[in-house]
């Protein structure tokens, strides 16, 4: 069996991964970052979503000699020039405050009218090599920001934007459903191929 390491220590976004990658790469151990307690925690300095998966990935495909993926994502928002942006989880000061995020989000675009509250979610997935090569595949999750947060699901921005063509916000989703036209989900999906080359 190969294994491959997935540089979180999320137990969500590693049973997600595994959902994901499970049809292309059948016998694959996806592992996270606790199966290495030894590794530390990357700092995110990078400016983009790219270069904050590839700081993850590229460690720990050096530190463990295994092939490693990663990612890095967040919300763009079209009149705010793409921000939040790599500081998603920090719009407020504090990183992982989903609440004072949103607040603060909400509160800045208080004043701008519906047809000009589009926004998505964007994500980068890196594949790297414990010899340096690396790969990155991209994906997005189109939307409008709601006024107000709807539903109880997700989590970060997920009650705040609503899917392209749909009446409901991220947070309504089924995990499924969310899942099978995310930004995370649309990424790895696109980068599993690579895996599966590489492992084959």
């Amino acid at each position: 069996m190969s294994r491959l390491v997935l540089a979180t220590r999320n137990a969500g976004k590693i049973r997600e991964l595994q959902t994901i990658l499970a049809e292309s790469l059948p016998g694959v151990e996806v592992v996270g970052l606790d199966a290495f307690p030894q590794l530390e925690d990357v700092v995110e300095s990078g400016v983009t979503f790219e270069d904050n998966a590839t700081l993850k990935a590229a460690y720990a495909a050096r530190m463990t000699n295994l092939p490693a993926v990663a990612d890095d994502s967040g919300l763009a928002v079209d009149v705010l020039g793409g921000a939040p942006g790599v500081f998603s989880a920090r719009w407020a000061g504090r990183h992982g405050d989903d609440q004072a995020n949103l607040d603060l989000l909400l509160a800045q675009l208080a004043d701008v009218p519906d047809e000009h509250r589009g926004a998505r979610f964007r994500c980068a997935a890196v594949l790297a090599l414990p010899d340096g090569r690396t790969v990155c595949r991209e994906g997005d999750f189109p939307g409008t920001l709601t006024r107000e947060p709807r539903g109880d699901g997700g989590f970060g921005y997920d009650p705040i934007l609503q899917v392209a063509g749909d009446t409901r916000t991220a947070a309504e989703l089924a995990p499924a459903e969310k899942n099978a036209i995310s930004h995370r989900g649309k990424a790895f999906r696109a980068l599993a191929p690579e895996v599966a080359a590489l492992l084959r």
